[in-house]
């Protein structure tokens, strides 16, 4: 059902000085008194009623339009509670490694990382989620974004080796901080997956933590195949974070689904409200009436 309502209903107000000008701001005329003329003024008295009516409709016109009249078509209150994320995936050579899925030995660590992570995504989707991939150096492939279905677009060009061979985990994470510290959400997150050990990065692992407590900002690390933990449970522990471990596709899926039930953090709702503008036909009407108007005077 369609609602018709003004943006600015006290420009009404300038209908008062109008009515009180048309009372007392009465208009001086001079006066000549001739005879035989009672003819005359009856035929014109139809026309003075006419302007006079005229008048009053364009201002009258003219102030509906500058109230701006709205039709409200819809209202819709979007309600977001949700959390930013930086999804961090080490892309280096040994993620081509196979056997991480039993049921497929021919498919590599990273396919099956692809593929859970593609699922994962459109799961959360209150969620403002940036991607980075990392291997000897670092690439931020989205920033935060809503766009769920362009991001897992990007997720099918990733490949083992884009950004080098080697794992600079520090680096990744240091970048990932740099997305977050700027968002405005109450909740942030990243979450480091990676099939290795550090050997590639320049920034030291006590900066790293620093700017975590800083900004707040938890890290949930995921470490796949048989690894050395210590530093990514170090990384999980300082920021309040938390560490998994996965030595299967199936314990990978179960990692993310318990991701995926993290606490959410309120996000103030927008409110949207689909209106039509109708401005314009009351301002038509004013047009017109003016056209009209000068000409019944001139014609006088």
């Amino acid at each position: 059902m369609f609602n018709i309502s003004f943006e600015y209903p006290f420009i009404f107000l300038l209908i008062i000085p109008f009515i009180l000008c048309s009372l007392f701001c009465k208009k001086k005329r001079p006066v000549y008194i001739l005879p035989h003329l009672n003819i005359f003024n009856q035929s014109k008295s139809k026309s003075y009623v006419l302007i006079f009516i005229l008048q009053y409709f364009i201002i009258v016109s003219l102030i509906i339009s500058l109230a701006s009249p709205i039709k409200i078509k819809n209202t819709q209150i979007i309600k977001k509670n949700g959390i930013d994320i930086v999804l961090n995936i080490d892309t280096s050579g040994s993620m081509n490694k196979l056997g991480f899925n039993p049921n497929n030995q021919y498919q590599t660590r990273f396919q099956v990382v692809k593929e859970i992570i593609k699922d994962f995504i459109p799961k959360r989707i209150n969620d403002n989620i940036a991607l980075i991939i990392f291997g000897s150096s670092v690439m931020m492939a989205s920033p935060l974004s809503f766009d769920k279905e362009a991001q897992s677009l990007i997720i099918n060009y990733f490949d083992v080796g884009m950004v080098g061979e080697q794992t600079a985990i520090i680096d990744s994470l240091i970048s990932s901080v740099n997305i977050l510290k700027t968002s405005k959400s109450k909740s942030k997150i990243i979450i480091l997956l990676t099939d290795g050990e550090d050997n590639s990065s320049k920034i030291p692992f006590n900066i790293l933590i620093k700017m975590l407590k800083k900004y707040k900002i938890k890290v949930y690390t995921i470490g796949i195949g048989v690894i050395n933990g210590v530093i990514l449970d170090k990384i999980a522990k300082k920021s309040k974070g938390k560490s998994f471990f996965a030595y299967s596709k199936q314990d990978l899926i179960q990692i993310y689904k318990q991701i995926d039930t993290l606490e959410k953090s309120e996000i103030k709702g927008n409110k949207i409200i689909l209106k039509e503008y109708l401005f314009f036909y009351p301002l038509f009407l004013a047009i017109i009436t003016l056209i009209l108007f000068i000409y019944l005077r001139n014609k006088d």
